[in-house]
């Protein structure tokens, strides 16, 4: 599947999504672990993620996020972000029977450093152009692919929690 365009909000910058990164490094595990198995593993439908899948998936989404967010301050102008193959990484990686606080304290120590990283970009590399690889063939700047990762964290979010999307002030409704 490709993108034509990101999920980012063009009106948030790198820091405010870094301070909302933060907020969820400690509020979304909290309220995963209110769930109830059943919750946990339940697939809507052939084909669909369970919620401790798509919980894999934003594993695999920060760990090749980290990569891009490195490699672009070092690499040719301008970067090519790799895709990554999305469901297969979720088949192979078994996060469906993985337990739950390991899938946990791996995503938390993965956005702790996405964290570290990108509050050490200086300004100049933000503005870094990157080819996210859209249908479109647009660049985006490497500020943007940052914005755009939390972007999309919070849209996998709403599907983990459709019934409450943002009344607590945890996360932007979108």
């Amino acid at each position: 599947m490709s993108l034509q365009k990101g999920y980012a909000d063009d009106t948030i910058d790198v820091n405010t999504s870094m301070d909302r990164l933060e907020n969820y490094i400690d509020a979304f595990p909290l309220r995963v672990k209110k769930l109830s198995s059943e919750e946990l593993l339940y697939r809507s439908a052939e084909g669909k993620w369970s919620k401790k899948e798509i919980l894999g998936h934003l594993i695999d989404s920060a760990i090749n996020n980290l990569k891009r967010f490195t490699d672009a301050q070092y690499s040719t102008l301008p970067y090519e972000a790799v895709k990554y193959q999305q469901v297969e990484l979720v088949v192979v990686n078994n996060y469906q029977n993985l337990p739950l606080d390991h899938l946990l304290a791996l995503w938390q120590s993965l956005n702790r450093q996405i964290v570290f990283v990108v509050r050490n970009i200086d300004e100049e590399r933000l503005n870094y152009p990157v080819d996210p690889q859209y249908e479109n063939g647009e660049l985006k700047t490497l500020g943007w692919i940052i914005v755009d990762y939390v972007a999309h964290m919070e849209h996998h979010f709403h599907q983990v929690f459709p019934q409450n999307p943002a009344s607590d002030g945890w996360g932007a409704k979108r």
